[in-house]
């Protein structure tokens, strides 16, 4: 699956295994292409568009094809009951969950709705499905539960109410579960079978992290220090709620509890910690305080899970828009490499057995979910998708250090109508995995470049951090980089580029056309930050204790910081035409201050268009996915020929 698909929930994969080499702590991720939501017809322009020119019928086929095979992702298994298995699938064309039982081989379908549905896990004994049922892509919602084997849904937590999911944690005894308001966070704890209750709230953020696997410690993230980017760790005992332990490293070094030890009685937590300027790992023996830290001699970030038999780490290595899997041995300290094809691991799970599992794709081979030894694991039914087309690594001198970016080229000889796709988060990368939507723009003509501008992950904490004060103008001085390079040696024609992207990549696409525009000749935004002041208003409050950190505040306090990296600042500047894709119910995103930017453009007579659907911050629905490919196609051609 894509990287750009909407976020997971917090605590909505409870994996065995390594959480993913993907990157943690993500705030507005683009939408994705293997999902999608009903939608509502394109919303007129204010001027008539002109008929795009038509693409060949093959070439629409196959980049269609991308997007209608069906896919699957890594299977989560039951603790006690690993031939139990849930995993999501868009077989039917909608991404929803599926359970699977290894011993019979029998499928079945769990979840059915109009919208799909995104996060499921399995309790320990494997007897019930947990899903979050949130309205229309809206994020908020509530836990159901449904038996493993078939029944009625149920609201799992009553009183618990709705809410934005901030982590769960299902035990033998006890089960923990977050929720986030507008009103903060509050955490809950109570037995299995039993009513939970409020042991933690704060007007900031927090999430439940782990259970113990004796269940007698939970261990949270809160953000009491005040900047929710950088969360500090906390342990309590469940049966009393006495403090057990807590932990902070400071300004500026987060600290991630990934998961504690696999073993009856081993009270060993697995941390994820940055004091050397990256992300790398810990063990934390939470009764004693004792802290060893896993010194590993690979140059990019880590992450890791515990294989079951807690001998050794499961270590996915993630650095320059790719990744490698590890085993690493406790006793011995020795790190042995996994064989792996060049690409990227999107997540994986040591079983029970010994052997690991992954979800592994590159440039142009589509995902697979398949064994670190080769034999395939689980496949969606039907065709596999066509082949992409492969990236080249490009190394431009930035203004904060070497810019790291991806270029694919269409057939012909340069320089070429480019799209420059630049990616959400900001805490995200473009990577060497398979993306239908890049490809899509490869077959219509145009070259592709991916910009991992500073904000972005997988190149240390100090290159992730560097946009703090100044977002959105910093990465955009990394594209212009990138693009003054490509054009210099041929590869992009400065007179036909299109700056896209969605999310955090809308934010950028709507400022660049704004800051940049003597670049730019068309611009397509999708679900993006548009209007600062009234985003901050109307966004979930995650992402607000996110932006009064990554700005220095709220915009009552630091008001000019926000209106200098708007783009509804910049919007009498903005020269090329501009397609936004919006989402009605978006929480990351509001609909309002779209809204504002578009009136905007309207007062001046600035030419844009604008596709609206009945969703939220991203779809799961196929077909919706493919519809909006084809406005951003359509436009595209209408305005940058290839």
């Amino acid at each position: 699956m894509d990287v750009d698909r909407p976020p997971r929930p917090a605590g909505a994969a409870l994996s065995p295994g390594v959480p993913g080499v993907e990157v943690r702590r993500h705030r507005r991720r683009a939408t994705g292409e293997d999902a999608a939501v009903t939608a509502e017809p394109t919303v007129p322009s204010s001027a008539q568009p002109v008929p795009a020119p038509a693409l060949p019928a093959e070439v629409t086929a196959r980049w269609q094809a991308r997007f209608r095979a069906p896919r699957v992702s890594l299977p989560d298994w039951a603790e006690d009951a690993p031939h139990r298995n849930v995993y999501s699938s868009d077989v039917t064309g909608v991404v929803e969950q599926y359970v699977w039982d290894r011993d019979t081989d029998v499928h079945r379908q769990v979840t059915d709705r109009a919208n799909g549905t995104l996060a499921a896990t399995l309790s320990p004994d494997g007897e019930a499905v947990w899903w979050f049922a949130d309205t229309d892509g809206d994020e908020f919602g509530v836990w159901m539960t449904q038996p493993f084997a078939g029944g009625p849904d149920t609201v799992a937590l009553p009183e618990v109410g709705p809410a934005y999911p901030a982590g769960l944690e299902l035990g033998r005894r006890y089960l923990a579960v977050g929720r986030s308001t507008d009103d903060g966070s509050e955490l809950w704890l109570g037995p299995v079978g039993g009513s939970p209750a409020v042991f933690y709230t704060t007007p900031d953020t927090a999430g439940v992290d782990a259970l113990s696997r004796d269940d007698t410690l939970l261990v949270f993230s809160h953000s009491e220090h005040g900047d929710p980017r950088y969360p500090a760790l906390r342990v309590l005992r469940t049966g009393d709620l006495s403090l057990v332990a807590d932990t902070w490293d400071g300004e500026g070094r987060g600290l991630h509890a990934l998961s504690f030890s696999p073993v009856e009685g081993d009270q060993r937590l697995l941390v994820g910690h940055e004091r050397r300027g990256r992300e790398e790992l810990l063990i934390w023996d939470v009764a004693s305080g004792e802290e060893t830290e896993l010194v590993l001699d690979l140059p990019g970030d880590v992450t890791a899970g515990w294989y079951p038999d807690g001998s050794a780490l499961l270590v996915g290595h993630d650095h320059a828009a790719r990744s490698e899997l590890y085993r690493y041995d406790l006793t011995a300290g020795t790190l042995e490499q996994l064989e792996t094809p060049r690409g990227v691991v999107r997540g994986a799970s040591a079983r029970p057995d010994g052997s690991v599992e992954l979800a592994w794709s590159n440039a142009e081979k589509p995902p697979v979910i398949r064994r670190a030894d080769g034999p395939v694991v689980l496949a969606a039914p039907g065709e596999e998708p066509p082949a992409a087309y492969p990236v080249e690594d490009r190394w431009v001198p930035g203004p904060g250090g070497d810019v790291h970016a991806l270029l694919v080229r269409p057939a012909g000889e340069g320089p070429y109508a480019t799209a420059f796709l630049v990616h959400g988060g900001p805490e995200s990368q473009d990577d060497d995995s398979y993306r239908a939507r890049r490809a899509a723009y490869v077959d219509a003509g145009y070259a592709v470049v991916h910009v991992n501008y500073r904000g972005s992950t997988g190149y240390g904490s100090e290159w992730r951090d560097a946009l703090t004060g100044r977002p959105g103008l910093t990465e955009l001085e990394d594209v212009a980089a990138v693009y003054d390079a490509l054009v210099a040696e041929g590869v992009v024609d400065p007179a036909r580029t299109i700056l896209t992207g969605g999310s955090w990549g809308g934010f950028l696409t709507l400022l660049g056309l704004g800051t940049q525009p003597e670049r730019w000749t068309a611009g397509i935004a999708e679900v993006p930050v548009a209007d600062y002041l009234a985003a901050y208003e109307d966004e979930m409050e995650g992402l607000r204790a996110y932006d009064r950190a990554l700005f220095g505040g709220s915009p009552a306090e630091v008001h000019d910081v926000y209106v200098r990296s708007s783009p509804l600042t910049y919007v009498d500047a903005v020269a090329a035409p501009v397609l936004v894709v919006a989402g009605a119910n978006d929480p990351r995103c509001p609909i309002r201050q779209i809204d504002n930017y578009l009136a905007a453009l309207d007062e001046r007579g600035k030419p844009h268009e604008v596709y609206r659907f009945d969703a939220g911050h991203g779809s799961l629905v196929i077909e919706e996915t493919i519809r909006q490919v084809e406005v951003a196609l359509s436009f595209a051609l209408r305005h940058v020929t290839p």
